[in-house]
């Protein structure tokens, strides 16, 4: 009786290994997607499975219209700010985390989004900041809006350029990161003249800035993103020079860089996943979402990929944001008109 019990054990137990090898290559237990099949459902996940796709959201997908650039996560409200590109498409689509369509911006003020940002969730004041790329009227700004969508604050001047001289003046900015404290950090230079990370105080005076094009130390070459951690630390994706160079927040002091990561494509979006354990960086021409071991502090060393999803071709992810309270990541996804949601992975809960 214990051999046929053992037998039934080890057979049991080698099933389980097939199902799981089968979720850790194709994010599901049906293999490989076919050819041709909905880019919402052609990933696979490769290494350590962290994430896996939820098809359900958002309920009404055919609602997006243009190229969506950027997302944003209020997690109290459970509310979800998508950002996007085209003629005549509404600007901001706005979703609950459920994927429940709740309104759209359609409003002239937004000529071409870039990065959103979603600041002050933790307050009864949320607003929403947008970076506009535009060479219109409206563009070279970054700008602060109610959840609603009306216009409260332009940084910059709207349609003007910047040569590198002003601060404040802005060419094509990329990504603005608000801190709780309300201090900002802003990557300016998607392509323009300026190549820049500044850090504005909730005032909106420069505390420290790093305006150099170039390939060296706090030199830049169009940053597209930026995060800080919790141990005063600010992450940059310096898409040009495929890497991330990391600060210090209090000093604006150089402290690492990451480029062994990205021989392949550079990194577009880093966003850090709220249990602090991982850098989520998007690659946007090898359709790559990567998950990085977040170093302890004191600590930059070398980044190391632990989890991959890779997505379908020509789906080229742009940006992304995470929800704080559940983990969940939200991609913005250009080629494929769309955005995604993942939610965490996790073997004791999955049902095959």
């Amino acid at each position: 009786m214990s051999r046929r019990r053992g037998a039934v054990c080890l057979i049991a137990s080698s099933m389980a290994s097939l199902v799981l090898l089968a979720v850790v290559l194709y994010g599901s237990v049906g293999g490989p997607p076919a050819a041709g099949s909905d880019l919402r459902r052609d990933y696979q996940l490769l290494g350590r499975p962290l994430f896996r796709l939820d098809v359900s959201w958002p309920k009404k997908p055919e609602l997006f219209g243009g190229q969506v650039f950027g997302v944003a996560v209020n997690q109290l409200a459970g509310v979800v700010y998508v950002a996007q590109r085209g003629d005549h498409v509404p600007k901001v689509l706005v979703f609950t985390t459920d994927g429940e369509f709740l309104m759209s911006w359609n409003t002239s003020t937004i000529e071409m989004p870039h990065g959103i940002f979603l600041a002050g969730a933790a307050s009864s004041n949320p607003t929403v900041w947008i970076t506009d790329v535009g060479n219109g009227p409206f563009g070279h700004t970054v700008k602060q809006f109610s959840p609603s969508g009306k216009l409260l604050q332009v940084l910059g001047t709207p349609g003007k350029a910047g040569s590198g001289l002003d601060p404040l003046q802005f060419d094509q900015p990329a990504e603005i990161f608000v801190h709780e404290s309300g201090e900002m950090y802003i990557v300016d230079g998607d392509g323009g003249t300026n190549n820049r990370l500044l850090k504005l105080s909730k005032e909106l005076e420069v505390l420290w800035i790093h305006a150099e094009k170039g390939q060296g130390l706090a030199q830049f070459y169009i940053p597209h993103s930026v995060t800080v951690d919790g141990a005063q630390r600010v992450w940059v994706a310096d898409r040009g020079n495929k890497r991330i160079q990391v600060f210090n927040s209090i000093t604006g002091d150089w402290l690492g860089t990451w480029g062994s990561c990205f021989s392949e494509d550079a990194p577009y979006s880093v966003r850090l996943t709220p249990d602090k354990k991982y850098f989520v960086v998007v690659q946007l021409n090898t359709n790559q979402i990567s998950l990085l071991d977040a170093p302890p502090v004191g600590l930059i060393g070398q980044c190391r990929v632990v989890s991959v999803i890779q997505l379908a071709e020509d789906v080229k992810p742009h940006l992304v944001d995470l929800d704080l309270k559940t983990g969940a990541l939200y991609v913005a996804e250009i080629g494929a008109q769309q955005a995604q949601k993942f939610t965490p992975f996790s073997l004791g809960t999955y049902v095959v």
